[in-house]
């Protein structure tokens, strides 16, 4: 059911939204969240079917936020109510004419679900800040995309520089089936690593993004290399007995090869938005991973720059040194996984914490180190070892964040 409303306000589309409901014979709400897409006339068709795939998953109210701004127009604003026609949820397409493009926190707040988490997305251009923006304000999850967006050479460091817990970006959840691959290969037996490259189309966000993560894992230098495409083409870590590598020519099958073992054929899909905005809005917590990161791209930029570029924001540094306490692992010495490594590194719980750095002494002693102080399998990946001993890296576990 879709109601047309022109030159409105917003109680009248909650009226309409109520009466859309009861019309079709659903008057109770069982959505769980607002998503607020903020985006313009080019890209909202795009966005709005991606959200309404998403929200098959993740039963929301979808509000699609189109400015048309400009000081001779007359402030106005037009609705589209949808209700039942697609997916699980509602939907409203709000259109700000003149200066109430400017406003439209006002126009949106109204219509927000009570009680329930508020998620903003910038399918294309972002603010710099997102935390700082009008309707970012609202929300607890802000999602950016750096691929789809007008990219500037510094955009990394704007993005550390205003990192708040909440932001995140689809550039960055292209990479988790990659990282989840990643660490689960390292899961398995390796010489230590000396070096690691990363072979993407020019100017893919997602490739520099995994290559600043390879980089803060493993503490050894990442190449980047421009590929054909498309997006990620492969990943390899060199080892003194051979190449751990990850292929994908063809963005849709990997190859895994791992010195001593045969070739494995991995399915590793070039995601869509639908994917990748249902993956975002299974978590709304913060995603200290990718503060992490961003915190380590602000590191390599101030190096680079001989301290002119702009440092990481407190909350991204915090979050990092969060991660890295929670998580980091020591990498020992005739330890056959970092599995392995785990187990050997983390104190018991019959051992006093003060005892844990004589533990990790060891790992800091050895000539050979694998990663440096962390290990890749902690970024989440849904695919661990169901061997008892990964257990060790099963419990440093949190979040990987998507696929490019």
């Amino acid at each position: 059911m879709m109601i047309d409303l022109t030159d409105t306000k917003s109680s009248a589309v909650n009226a309409a939204l109520v009466e859309a409901r009861h019309a079709i014979g659903s008057p109770a709400l069982g959505m769980v969240l607002t998503l607020v897409i903020v985006t313009d006339e080019s890209n909202q068709y795009d966005s709005m079917k991606a959200a309404v795939e998403a929200a098959r998953e993740h039963p929301s109210r979808i509000l699609v936020v189109i400015g048309r701004p400009g000081a001779e127009i007359t402030p106005r604003l037009d609705a589209e109510v949808r209700v039942g026609d697609a997916g699980a949820g509602e939907t409203v397409v709000l259109r700000l004419h003149g200066e109430l493009a400017d406003h439209a926190e006002s126009v949106v707040l109204p219509l927000l679900l009570p009680d329930a988490p508020v998620v903003v997305w910038w399918p294309g251009r972002a603010p710099e800040t997102a935390s700082k923006d009008r309707l970012g304000v609202l929300a607890q999850r802000r999602i950016t995309d750096a691929v789809a967006a007008p990219r500037r050479s510094d955009w990394l460091e704007i993005r550390a520089s205003g990192y708040t817990p909440g932001d995140t970006d689809l550039a960055w959840t292209r990479t988790t089936t990659w990282r989840s691959l990643l660490a689960a290969a390292l899961d398995q037996r390796y010489d230590p690593i000396s070096a690691a490259t990363v072979e993407a189309k020019a100017g893919n966000p997602s490739a520099e993004l995994l290559a600043l993560w390879l980089s803060d894992r493993l503490g050894v230098p990442v190449e980047r290399v421009v590929s054909a495409g498309p997006g990620i083409t492969a990943v390899r870590l060199a080892t003194e007995s051979g190449e751990i590598s990850i292929t994908r020519p063809d963005g849709v099958l990997a190859t895994l090869s791992t010195p001593g073992q045969p070739d494995r054929h991995v399915a590793l899909k070039r995601r869509d938005a639908a994917e990748l905005i249902a993956e975002e809005l299974r978590r709304l917590d913060p995603d200290d991973v990718y503060a992490t990161t961003l915190a380590h791209a602000a590191e390599e930029a101030k190096v680079a720059s001989n301290g002119a570029s702009a440092d990481a924001s407190p909350a991204a540094v915090e979050a990092a040194g969060h991660e890295e306490g929670t998580v980091a692992i020591g990498a020992v010495a005739g330890a056959s996984t970092m599995a392995e490594s785990a187990d050997v590194v983390r104190p018991s719980d019959e051992e006093s914490a003060s005892a844990a750095p004589e533990r990790k002494s060891p790992a800091k002693s050895t000539g050979s180190r694998s990663p440096r102080a962390k290990d890749p399998s902690s970024s989440g990946s849904s695919g661990s070892s169901g061997s008892s001993g990964s257990s060790g890296a099963a419990r440093a576990r949190k979040r990987s964040g998507g696929s490019s």
